[in-house]
């Protein structure tokens, strides 16, 4: 497995189960939509007054678990954040193109979108013995 190789098989997936950590501690998790820039930036939305967002603005660290197409994952961690200006425009046409019914939702009231930047990335393949990669971001 080669970066190529992991930003095709992220890029084919539209759901991930995202995790992090609420500011008393306990942990939290949702699926979510996804979409992946070739920087391998996770992008998703969601309106600001959920428990999520509040969530990754007091600490934005947050896990993924991405596929399980035959029993193949990958596990990510990252730091999430909120892109403005033209930062924003750009991972939002990669978000639009995986889901274009995302500029519709530009018009709810609290829209956000969050970047997740990888600090950490396994692939993980149950079908062949040892086949569990740490891939380097």
């Amino acid at each position: 497995m080669n970066r190529a190789d992991l930003l095709l098989f992220l890029q084919k997936h539209r759901l991930g189960v995202e995790s992090t950590v609420s500011p008393s501690g306990d942990p939290q998790a949702a699926v979510v939509g996804i979409a992946v820039t070739p920087e391998l930036e996770i992008l998703f939305d969601t309106v600001d007054t959920t428990r999520k967002c509040r969530n990754l603005r007091a600490n934005p660290r947050i896990a993924f678990v991405i596929g399980w197409d035959q029993e193949i994952t990958v596990q990510l961690e990252g730091i999430a954040d909120e892109p403005i200006g033209a930062d924003l425009d750009r991972i939002l046409e990669t978000y639009f193109a995986a889901y274009p019914d995302g500029r519709e939702r530009l018009a709810w009231p609290g829209i956000t979108h969050f970047r997740v930047r990888p600090t950490w990335v396994r692939y993980s393949d149950f079908n062949i013995p040892n086949e569990i990669v740490e891939i380097p971001v």
